[in-house]
Formats: C-alpha cells, structure tokens, sequence
C-alpha cells in the first residue's frame, strides 16, 4: 500500500491505519448516516443535570427510568411532557390522566418502605410529610419537592424543571410557551365593563374560599374579576370561611363552584340554600360548576379553568 504522495506504507504502519479505519466505520454505523451501531454504548448528554427544587440542588445522574409521583400536579406535568413511559407509580390522588399508573401510595402518609418497593430512581412530592425526604435520602433514591406554586411563573418553572429531569426539556419548553400562548388568548377574549364583576370561588359547602392572593385567585384577576373574599376579616391568610350573610351581601356575578366533586354542589343545590335566591349570580345564571381537581393544581391544565371561568365571565355581557 502506498501513502497519497506513493511512499511506502510500512506493514506496522498498514495495520494501524486498518484498525483506525474499523473504529471511525464503527462508531459512524454502517449505514452511512451518522447513526450509532446496535451494540455502540450511548449517553445522554443532558445528564447528570442538577435541579434546584424546594429541598436544595438535586443532582440527577442519569435518565430517570422509573418515577414515581407522590404529586398530583407533578404527575398531570410528567405526562404532558410526554415523560409518562417513565412513570413507574402515582399516588392515590392522581386521577389525570387515564392512563396514570395509580396506586394506593399516599402522598399525605407517604411510606419510604412502599415507594421503594417500586425502585424508583426518581420521586417527586409536593409536602415534605413524615420526614418522607430524608428518609428517601438515607436510601438514595432522589427527590424533588415541588410545593403549591404561588403564581402562573410558578407553574411554568417547575414543568422546566421536571423537563430537565425527565431528558424532556424541549418538550417542557413547548408545554410552557403553549400555556403562556394560550392564556394570553383566553385574557384577550373577556369583554370590558364598567365596573369588575364580583365573583366568589366556593372550596366546600361550608363556604371556604380564596383570596386574590393564592395561586387561583391570581388566575382569576387575570380575567379582571373582583373578589368578594379579599376584604373577609381572615384574608390575610390567603383561604377564608365565609357566611352566608357575608356572601349574600356581596351579591356576587359569579359563583363558582369547585365542590361539585367533593360536595356534589350545583346551580340547583345553590339556589336551594336560604337567602340565596337573591343573588344576582344565582338570578342571572352565574352559578358555574368548576371541576374540583383541576380547582385545587396548579398544572397544565389550568389553561382548561381559565378557559372555563372566561366564558362565564364574557357570558354576563350577554345576559
């Protein structure tokens, strides 16, 4: 064999140019197109990535095979990030979606000895509860807490989080910008009026509510909607029990109801309570049934709540 200018090519010299050749053929792959071989070892160049959640900096190692979500709103971001193929387990109250792999774990009463039992390299929880984080520690499986999210930057921060841990971060990216999109959309649709419709968001049948302060109440300001909860001796607090006296004195536009679920709550129940017939929302047609489980996450599916209350909101111009 002989080198581009025709020297010689030494036989020592030949054979380790051969084998160059077989390594640079191999890790091209065979079919010409840049792709590894079957048998190539791969890696994921997004791991190890670390995460800076509730509970510190979380590094993460590899690619999470087998989550498990103690959340239901982590479990409703997982699979919207199309990282449900990785969920090994949910706890009892995830009921989004479907094809969730539910379980009776608590996320209330978490058991370190049950959620093991599904070696998970990866679990996500909301609350901290029983000591349920160290005690994961101690056997070292990784944890990220995400707790309620305070506002709509909350949200879309943890999605990127568990987009980052997961490998999906592209597809997290898309869910946010697809979220941000959409409910700068829905805003855009509500007509104006003269005045801020009023409007109370009932927890349960024994009248507890949410200020303008949480996370719902700041979903409902973006809809320009005033709150009958705000000026209520407690709201400070953020969550408030209400009379009736109070509630029929506000004379709200809206109510909306997210315990048709829990305390099979509708217009008809409502209109049945004492004094309430007087309201102008019970009057007018403005008592709106809320799904109780999206009410109470702070997911992808908010946009749906939004989307919801808007729609009652642009339904008042028209009655």
């Amino acid at each position: 064999m002989r080198s581009p200018t025709g020297t010689p090519v030494p036989r020592r010299a030949l054979s380790v140019v051969l084998l160059l050749v077989s390594a640079i053929f191999l890790a091209c792959g065979s079919d010409g197109a840049g792709s590894a071989s079957p048998s190539a070892p791969t890696t994921n160049p997004e791991f190890p990535v670390t995460i800076e959640a509730a509970n510190g900096s979380i590094t993460i190692e590899e690619r999470p095979a087998a989550i498990v979500s103690l959340s239901p709103t982590a479990t409703e971001i997982l699979f919207a990030i199309e990282a449900g193929e990785q969920v090994a387990a949910v706890d009892d109250q995830s009921s989004y979606p479907a094809e969730a792999p539910t379980t009776d774990l608590s996320g209330y009463e978490p058991n370190v000895e049950a959620i093991a039992s599904y070696e998970p390299d990866l679990v996500v929880l909301s609350d901290d509860l029983g000591g349920i984080i160290e005690a994961l520690d101690k056997i070292a499986i990784p944890v990220i807490e995400h707790p309620a999210a305070a506002d709509l930057e909350d949200t879309y921060g943890q999605i990127e989080q568990l987009g980052d841990a997961t490998g999906h971060p592209a597809e997290a990216d898309e869910l946010v910008s697809s979220m941000r999109s959409e409910i700068e959309d829905v805003v855009a649709t509500v007509p104006e009026f003269d005045s801020a419709p009023i409007y109370f968001h009932e927890l349960d049948d024994t009248y507890f509510t949410a200020t303008s302060d949480t996370f719902i109440g700041q979903v409902y300001s973006l809809l320009g909607l005033e709150n009958i909860a705000d000026e209520a001796k407690g709201a400070s607090s953020g969550y408030v029990q209400l009379s009736q006296e109070y509630i029929i004195e506000s004379d709200p536009d809206l109510i909306f109801l997210a315990d048709t679920k829990c305390c099979a709550q509708d217009a008809a129940s409502v209109a049945k309570r004492p004094g309430w017939r007087s309201i102008a929302a019970v009057q007018e047609g403005g008592v709106v049934p809320m799904d109780d489980d999206i009410a109470s996450r702070w997911g992808p599916r908010i946009v749906d709540f939004l989307r919801r209350a808007a729609d009652a909101v642009a339904g008042l111009q028209e009655s």
